[in-house]
């Protein structure tokens, strides 16, 4: 006999689209409350199957679900968990049903959808999501068959289509902000806080670049649960310097660019911090930037001669300043990965044989 699927998809999210910076700061998830976070969504009725995409810029929850599934009580748990007011995340999110979530994530992993239209990071960060409800069991077969197809559709993109031309990543564009203020890159010292993807790719461009003053520092030389690296390990890999975090705010004079990017969900430079360095460094120019959601650096600090602030929406907005060459390509990919969601999801919604 016949029997039809009764699960659908959904998805809800918040990311650049619908929230600046502020706003994706209160919703996004502290790493220490991820399994709290979990937890709760498995007691949430009719939720099969979850999984949680948390980077600095977005916040998403991908699902599976039965017909007594409500996204009121998925919206109702986000505020309450994280202390939001309803309306708020109301505006500050978006819904998606069905073949919707699977388009939705297809432009996701191919970088369509995200803040550096054709960067390449953000396929390794929904690769490790995955793996992450992998391990908790929270993805089921429905889950399984749409995230492995978003990382085919990735592939085919960056195969098939234009849209990462100029290898489009923060460590790029960092490294050309770099050169506008320096002339050089390879005469950059840079110190990275931090040990994730945005991490690595910065420092893989400077060095292509023949920067060889590289540091590493962290807030631990532990494994890290979000990023899994440690600082040191980094740092021996491309040739750098492990910085004890102890020692980092004191050494912070001896660098010209210094990038943030960790989990810690709270400020790690502050105004004071950057105004005791620059004394150490009269008429050098310090660049910062802030790729941590919650930011790491007091905003402040931009107001101190020649320093120059950058955070996540800063970069993306000179990250794109070259999409109008490649707006044709973005244009034909998403037409692509549209037809290839719509045929996905009549696959997985076809009826099937039980003998």
């Amino acid at each position: 006999m016949n029997q039809e699927i009764n699960q659908s998809l959904f998805l809800l999210g918040s990311s650049h689209q619908v929230a600046d910076l502020a706003a994706r700061e209160r919703i996004s998830l502290p790493p220490d409350s991820i399994d709290e976070f979990y937890n709760g969504l498995g007691k949430i009725e009719g939720l099969d199957e979850y999984l949680l995409l948390n980077t600095c810029n977005r916040t998403e929850i991908y699902g599976a679900a039965q017909k007594s599934f409500s996204f009121d009580s998925l919206g109702k748990y986000l505020s309450n968990f994280r202390k939001l007011d309803p309306d708020f995340l109301s505006q500050h999110s978006y819904q998606r049903n069905d073949h919707e979530v699977v388009d939705h994530l297809f432009k996701v992993t191919s970088g369509i959808d995200s803040q550096m239209v054709g960067e390449t990071e953000i396929l390794g960060q929904v690769k490790k999501a995955y793996e992450d409800a992998c391990q908790r069991k929270a993805a089921g077969k429905m889950l399984n068959r749409l995230f492995q197809k978003g990382f085919q559709a990735a592939k085919w993109a960056r195969t098939n289509t234009g849209i990462s031309r100029g290898q489009v990543n923060l460590g790029n564009v960092l490294c050309e902000l770099a050169r506008r203020i320096f002339g050089k890159v390879s005469n950059c010292r840079l110190l990275v806080v931090g040990a994730g993807e945005v991490a690595e790719s910065t420092i893989e461009a400077f060095k292509s670049r023949g920067s060889q003053a590289i540091t590493v520092t962290g807030r631990t030389f532990d494994w890290c649960p979000l990023c899994r690296n440690k600082p040191a390990e980094l740092a021996e890999k491309f040739g750098g310097f492990a910085l004890s975090f102890e020692q980092f705010k004191e050494s912070m004079h001896l660098f010209d660019v210094i990038l943030t990017s960790t989990a810690s969900g709270k400020s790690l430079v502050d105004y004071g911090d950057i105004k005791k360095s620059m004394k150490k460094r009269p008429s050098q120019p310090l660049f910062l930037i802030d790729a941590s959601v919650p930011r790491n650096i007091e905003e402040k600090v931009s107001q101190i001669e020649n320093v120059f602030l950058y955070n996540m929406d800063d970069v993306s907005t000179i990250a794109n300043e070259n999409l109008k060459s490649r707006i044709s390509e973005v244009d034909r990919c998403k037409g692509a990965l549209a037809r290839r969601a719509v045929k996905l999801w009549e696959q997985m919604t076809q009826t099937r044989e039980i003998s």
